[in-house]
């Protein structure tokens, strides 16, 4: 199933919403819009990659996708993606890169009031207008996980991404693939740009990212993707995006830790 945002009817105002649902485990393929796109679901979690980059969307927060910006789009659970098509020389916003926007109870509702077909334009307008208002970019970076091309790195690399609890060392994935530990330590930096922990870490919290916006327990969400303990795994969280769990999801980039307080992650 593809989207239909390279097809967008003619509206008047500027944007169009529509409808599209996905199965757990559905991603539509890459694909890119004549219009910029805000995708968004009521409920589930989708994810939207990017190149190399990857974004979560629980039910507080849409992604801003720039005309012409090639994606991918999935589910980890039964959702309805919600996506609104913005005309880029109506809608006022141009932003250039995928932006995170958080989404509260007021854009929520407006989101399905423009799905309506029974509208007045007047009252299409007024609403669209107010969505604009409401778009506030949230200070969420992606997580990165550089996709390898040399065939010895993107075995490893797979293994890794069908179980990323993998808790195999680099030099047994090495051996697996024949070469040594310090040509694999080599080739995987000149490969994706990192290291092989520092790979498996963002690996690792990649898919940790939509267990976590489900609500699973922080423990379990550990375990699934390789960590002993949730301590090591809200280290890692920490080390790595500079904040907690939680407050990631939130779009909140406070320390953990820091004057505000800690949110409590370690006790779920």
């Amino acid at each position: 199933m593809q989207d239909a945002g390279d097809t967008v009817p003619a509206s008047v105002g500027a944007i169009l919403v529509a409808h599209f649902p996905l199965a757990p485990g559905q991603w539509l393929p890459a694909h890119s819009h004549t219009h910029h796109q805000l995708a968004w679901t009521r409920s589930g979690v989708l994810g939207i990659g990017v190149a190399d980059d990857y974004w979560v969307l629980p039910p507080n927060r849409a992604l801003w996708v720039p005309a012409g910006v090639v994606h991918r789009t999935g589910a980890t659970r039964d959702a309805v993606l919600g996506s609104l098509y913005l005309d880029p020389e109506r809608c006022g916003v141009d932003w250039a890169e995928p932006t995170p926007v958080g989404v509260d109870g007021l854009l929520a509702h407006l989101i399905e009031y423009l799905g309506r077909d029974d509208l007045a334009d007047a009252a299409r307008l007024r609403a669209e207008g107010v969505v604009l208002d409401l778009l506030r970019p949230l200070p969420v970076t992606p997580l990165e996980v550089p996709h390898p091309s040399d065939d010895r790195v993107r075995a490893v690399a797979n293994a890794l991404l069908r179980d990323p609890a993998d808790g195999r060392s680099l030099e047994a994935h090495a051996r697996a693939v024949g070469v040594s530990r310090r040509t694999m330590t080599r080739l995987f930096v000149q490969d994706t740009g990192m290291n092989f922990e520092r790979w498996r870490t963002h690996l690792r919290l990649r898919a940790a990212l939509p267990l976590l916006a489900e609500g699973r327990p922080v423990s379990h969400v550990a375990h699934a993707v390789g960590y002993t303990t949730a301590s090591a795994f809200l280290a890692a969280f920490r080390r790595t995006l500079g904040t907690s769990p939680r407050r990631y999801l939130k779009g909140d980039l406070t320390p953990a830790g820091s004057a505000e307080g800690d949110d409590g992650d370690e006790g779920e």
